[in-house]
């Protein structure tokens, strides 16, 4: 029986990662065909390939490279017909620090990265994208909230709302529906890097420390993520769209 995605293609930036990975595996089972894109070469191959050639392929580079994102999206067009859903998911943390003492090219990367990259998956993917489609920004919960020590990471994660409220309105004649979604602490190596910095305590310390702070008192899984990721690329959340969606456990409450 055909999935909810059947016949849908997807592009995924950050793909080799725990969250990337995870929402391909998702969108595939639901019946989509997925683009990934990374760095990370090996990890995009091992992804595609556990997926298998008829339902994924990667593309390895750099998400703050025009050029790279612009033919990406046209190499999912040409390997499988069309493009339906984006998820921008490429993401760097920085640096803990005071503003005044925060390094300037690490505020410079995060915002390349997290914020510039999201632009060009909007401005490419939104060129091409099928009517009825659906773009989704990784956010993170700290683009509701935002704490001590984490200026860049909070400011580019708040930065991607307005790039999400603007791309709605201009895309929404299309019936393309643009969303953001907010993830609490997950628990991966990104995450749990995170936490380290922060509290200079080591990992299981770390995490108990946040985890302390999340009503649900437990990080979320990568696969609880993605669940959220293939909802709003399904018609089940047609009527979505400027929405920022707290995968949080509470936190932002």
């Amino acid at each position: 029986m055909p999935g909810p995605l059947s016949e849908r293609v997807a592009l995924i930036t950050g793909g080799a990662g725990s969250i990337g990975a995870a929402s391909a595996r998702a969108l595939v089972a639901a019946g989509a065909r997925v683009v990934l894109a990374d760095r990370d070469a090996d990890g995009l191959a091992t992804i595609a390939g556990e997926l298998g050639d008829e339902h994924a392929c990667a593309r390895a580079g750099d998400v703050t490279d025009s050029a790279f994102v612009r033919e990406t999206v046209a190499h999912a067009v040409e390997r499988f017909g069309g493009l339906d859903i984006a998820f921008a998911n490429a993401g760097v943390f920085g640096e803990v620090a005071p503003i005044v003492d925060y390094p300037e090219e690490a505020f410079d990367r995060v915002m390349a990265v997290n914020v510039k990259g999201a632009f060009l998956v909007c401005k490419h993917a939104l060129r091409v994208m099928r009517d009825g489609g659906s773009l989704i920004i990784n956010s993170s919960v700290v683009g509701l909230t935002s704490d001590a020590g984490i200026c860049a990471y909070a400011t580019s994660k708040h930065a991607v709302i307005g790039l999400m409220r603007t791309a709605m309105h201009e895309a929404a004649p299309r019936g393309i529906r643009v969303n953001t979604i907010h993830p609490g602490p997950v628990d991966n190596e990104f995450q749990h890097r995170i936490e380290v910095t922060a509290t200079g305590q080591p990992r299981d310390r770390a995490a108990a420390l946040f985890e302390q702070r999340i009503p649900l008192a437990r990080h979320a899984t990568p696969e609880e993520i993605a669940q959220t990721v293939v909802f709003l690329a399904s018609p089940g959340s047609a009527f979505m769209t400027g929405a920022t969606i707290a995968v949080d456990g509470g936190l932002s409450v």
